[in-house]
């Protein structure tokens, strides 16, 4: 137990109690302050931070009300708001201890106290102290990471018409508190559209918590959603908070909720409903407020039409839905897209930084991009390592196998079978480079392995 209290401020008129203080606490305490005169507290709180105060409620002005002893409560807090602080009075008033506890502090003891109950309180306050602490540097953790994302270049920029009705929109929602469902392709930027609507909501110095719904089994979904009881089942050895509760004042992304088994579905619904979470093994609910993403490139309403999916499920999740455009319905956006990944690799692997010839940018917009912006973005770090030319040039992406797309727009029923014929080519050629290797041809193409599943079943290869 030794140094295990922090450092301790005693402040007492009585000399006495000082020195009875100090030598019972200096052994474990890492440090005990002792001082006469509560005149000195905002001098102390100014310039140096204490774990435990130890604060007398009479002084001699005021013999046995108190008064001054609550005066100075307020004083300490003002300074610090989280300091805990422990009344100590000669005259066991019951109804001055509930009225300390009230007006912030920690707890009362009784003078002379004994020794052992005094270390106690002292060790249940230290601890609260430390709780304190871990929750002001989760604060300032959670502010810088929002602070870094929102100064961070915005990448869903874009120049396109498809991309200006996008923001349009955005700018809308992300003042409300409305639920949204954004639907794309993989790779079209789904969470980066769901982090910019957080960053420009009322809640952007709250949490941003994401969960990948495709990621998550069936036996583990309770668990990892609304959290567990110590000793609910075989593994939870502790107590767990789960995702939606861990989001509570924040936003919460649901990626991929197009992959929920119909059992999955009404659980999740339940909840959202409700506006409450009940931990399993407990039946005690929690009260949870968060604002609602999710995301999916499976087709929900065909989906509904099918009974795959819940339709009021889908009434709940799609107050606001927005559609992201694939990369070859936006290539004019190529070129902001480069600069933004360009400038971040040249920083990442500290190298000159490079651009786009006007060849390179030509070979790039005649690519079907079956993998949206994720592959570009995984195509321009490869050229940016292996070329040693300050500008791209076409040769520098010899691993891209250029699709004559029209650029006159096709009827949507050609155009549909032509953009299937190109991604199972894509598909095929991928698993042939990396010799049937999920993993390594999901990655070359941009996508999750669950992604690709879902194509070598659709095209049966």
């Amino acid at each position: 137990m030794e140094n295990n209290l922090g450092r301790i401020l005693v402040i007492d008129d009585n000399e006495d109690v000082l020195f009875s203080a100090k030598m019972l606490l200096r052994k474990y305490a890492k440090e005990v302050v002792m001082e006469k005169n509560p005149k000195k507290i905002p001098f102390l709180m100014n310039n140096e931070e204490f774990d435990i105060i130890l604060l007398d409620m009479n002084y001699s002005q005021d013999i046995t009300s108190g008064q001054e002893g609550f005066y100075w409560l307020q004083e300490i807090l003002k300074y610090d708001p989280s300091a805990v602080v422990i009344m100590i009075t000669a005259f066991g008033d019951v109804e001055m201890a509930v009225r300390a506890v009230k007006e912030g502090a920690t707890d009362f003891v009784l003078k002379p106290w004994q020794n052992e109950k005094l270390i106690a309180t002292l060790s249940a306050a230290a601890k609260l102290r430390n709780s304190y602490k871990e929750v002001s540097q989760l604060k300032e953790v959670n502010r810088t990471l929002s602070a870094e994302l929102n100064s961070s270049p915005d990448i869903i920029t874009g120049t396109s018409q498809p991309m200006q009705q996008l923001f349009s929109i955005i700018d809308k929602v992300a003042k409300t508190d409305a639920d949204v469902l954004l639907l794309g392709e993989n790779g079209t930027g789904k969470e980066v559209i769901a982090r910019t609507i957080h960053q420009r909501s009322s809640r952007a110095d709250k949490v941003f918590v994401t969960v990948d719904m495709g990621a998550i089994t069936e036996s583990l979904f309770e668990s990892e959603l609304f959290g567990h009881k110590k000793g609910a089942f075989t593994d939870a050895k502790e107590d767990r908070i789960g995702r939606i509760e861990a989001a509570n004042g924040g936003t919460l992304f649901l990626d991929e909720i197009g992959n929920l088994s119909l059992a999955m579905q009404a659980k999740l619904l339940t909840v959202l409903q409700r506006r409450e979470v009940i931990r399993v093994g407990t039946n005690k609910p929690i009260p949870v407020n968060v604002r609602l993403i999710c995301a999916t490139n499976m087709p929900l309403k065909e989906m509904v039409q099918r009974n795959e999916f819940r339709q009021d499920l889908l009434y709940r999740i799609n107050t606001v839905e927005l559609n992201l455009p694939p990369l070859r319905n936006r290539l004019d956006d190529i070129p902001l897209f480069a600069e933004h990944f360009l400038s971040i690799y040249a920083r990442k692997y500290k190298q000159p930084l490079k651009r786009l010839s006007d060849p390179g940018l030509a070979k790039l917009r005649r690519y079907s991009w079956p993998g949206n912006v994720r592959e570009l973005q995984h195509v321009l770090e490869r050229a940016s390592i292996m070329s040693d030319n300050r500008e791209l040039q076409a040769d520098d992406f010899f691993f891209l196998t250029e699709s004559e797309i029209p650029q006159t727009i096709a009827t949507p029923a050609n155009d549909a079978v032509k953009l299937d014929d190109l991604e199972r080519d894509a598909v095929q050629r991928a698993l042939d480079k990396h010799d049937g290797n999920i993993s390594k041809a999901a990655k070359e193409l941009g996508l999750s392995r669950g992604a690709l599943y879902r194509r070598l079943e659709k095209y049966e290869l």
